[in-house]
C-alpha cells in the first residue's frame, strides 16, 4: 500500500497566516499539521508516500525533507492549481499506479490511528473505506447517506444534508478510484470532488465502506479549528522540562508544562497543560492553559492563554491578557497605555502591534 498526502491548497481561511506561509505547517502544540497525518501513516506501516503540493512546495519540501527523519521515501507531487481531491488523485496516478493507498489531507488531525483503518480495508478488499464524524455543521463538509449500515449516496457540501455524518479527510482506495475519477466533470465548485468519484463506485454497484471516528477529528482550516485542535492535543500532554532549561525559584508551575531546551522563566506563573520551545524568554508573565508557544519567543510583564505563538514572537507589557489568538513568525505585540481589557489576535509573519 501507498499513502497519499495532500499539502497544496491556499488556506484562505487561515490569512493573513497563510499570506507568508503554508496552512499544513502551522503548528499545533509546536508540531506542523502535516506531520500528524505523516506519523500516522508511518505507524500503520506505510512508508512509500506521495505529497501533493502546490504554491508552498518549497516550504513543504524543507520542512519534510526526503522523510527519512520518519523512515520513510516522500515523492513529492506537483499539483497546477487547486482543483478538488479528485483531481489530486488524477495528478498522482502515475506514483500511485495499480497500488491501493490512502489518502490524508494535511490540514487535518484525527486521534485515532489509520492502522486499524488500513486493516479493515486489506480484510474486506472494498473498491474504497471512508472516515466518518458526527458534526454540528454537515453543509460545511462531505457528507454520507447512510442506510442498514451501507454508504448509499454522498454530497459536497449539501445545502440540505440528509446526515450530520462528515468525510474525515482520511480514505483508502483501490485502483477502481482510477477509473471514477477518469468520468468526471467539474461541479458547481468548478472542482472535481472525490465525493462524486467515491458515488460513481456505488452506482456501479462496488463495495464502499466505512468507519466512524474514533476520538477525535480537526479540519484545521480557520483560526478556531487550530485553535481548538491545540486545546485537543495538549490535553494529553505530559509535564517535561530541559535539562538545560532555567526555572527559577520564583515561578510556579501547575498542571503539565512543557519547556524546551535553554529557555529562561524568571518569576512566572505556568498553568498547563502547555508547551514552550526552545531558547525562549519569559519574565514576570502569566502563561495559562492551552497555549503553545514556538522556539525563541519572549514574553515580558504579560499574560497569555489559550493562544498559539510561533517562532521568534515578542509580547511586551500588556496590561490586557492576549487571549485566543494566533500569531506568526516574528510577531511583535507592545502596550502604548493602560487599562483592563482581553486581546484576541490574529497576525501574519513580521507583524507588529501597539496595543492602546
Amino acid at each position: 500500500m501507498k499513502a497519499l498526502i495532500l499539502a497544496g491548497g491556499k488556506g484562505t481561511r487561515l490569512r493573513p497566516l497563510t499570506f507568508s506561509m503554508a496552512k499544513q505547517l502551522v503548528p499545533v502544540a509546536n508540531k506542523p499539521v502535516v506531520e500528524f497525518g505523516l506519523e500516522s501513516i508511518v505507524e500503520a506501516g506505510v512508508v512509500d508516500i506521495g505529497v501533493i503540493v502546490g504554491d508552498t512546495a518549497e516550504a513543504i519540501m524543507e520542512a519534510l525533507g526526503d522523510g527519512s527523519r520518519w523512515n520513510c521515501h516522500l515523492t513529492y507531487i506537483p499539483q497546477d492549481a487547486p482543483k478538488g481531491l479528485a483531481d489530486a488523485v488524477r495528478t498522482a496516478q502515475s506514483f500511485l499506479g495499480d497500488d491501493d493507498f490512502i489518502m490524508y489531507l494535511g490540514d487535518n488531525i484525527i486521534k485515532s490511528s489509520v492502522a486499524d483503518l488500513i486493516e479493515d480495508f486489506e480484510a474486506h478488499r472494498p473498491a474504497a473505506s471512508i472516515l466518518l464524524c458526527k458534526v454540528p455543521n454537515p453543509q460545511d463538509f462531505g457528507v454520507a447517506e447512510m442506510a442498514n449500515d451501507h454508504v448509499v449516496s454522498l454530497q459536497e457540501k449539501p445545502t440540505n444534508p440528509k446526515s450530520d455524518l462528515a468525510l474525515v479527510g482520511v480514505y483508502l482506495f483501490s485502483k477502481a478510484i482510477h477509473d471514477a475519477i477518469a468520468t468526471l466533470r467539474p461541479s458547481a465548485r468548478g472542482e472535481y470532488e472525490i465525493t462524486d468519484a467515491i458515488q460513481g463506485l456505488i452506482n456501479h454497484e462496488l463495495p464502499v465502506r466505512s468507519r466512524i471516528v474514533q476520538g477525535w477529528w480537526k479540519d484545521t482550516g480557520t483560526v478556531e479549528a487550530m485553535l481548538e485542535a491545540n486545546r485537543m492535543i495538549l490535553t494529553d500532554l505530559e509535564a517535561s522540562i530541559h535539562a538545560t532549561s532555567r526555572i527559577d525559584s520564583d515561578s510556579r508551575l501547575e498542571g503539565p508544562v512543557v519547556v524546551g531546551a535553554n529557555s529562561t522563566i524568571e518569576n512566572c506563573t505556568l498553568r498547563g497543560p502547555l508547551i514552550i520551545g526552545a531558547n525562549c524568554h519569559l519574565k514576570n508573565a502569566f502563561i495559562g492553559p492551552f497555549t503553545s508557544i514556538s522556539d525563541r519567543c519572549e514574553i515580558i510583564d504579560s499574560e497569555v492563554e489559550h493562544s498559539i505563538l510561533l517562532e521568534g514572537c515578542i509580547i511586551f507589557g500588556l496590561e490586557s491578557r492576549l487571549e485566543s489568538s494566533l500569531l506568526g513568525r516574528e510577531v511583535r505585540v507592545t502596550n502604548k497605555s493602560k487599562g483592563p481589557r482581553t486581546t484576541s489576535l490574529v497576525m501574519g509573519d513580521s507583524s507588529s502591534a501597539e496595543i492602546s
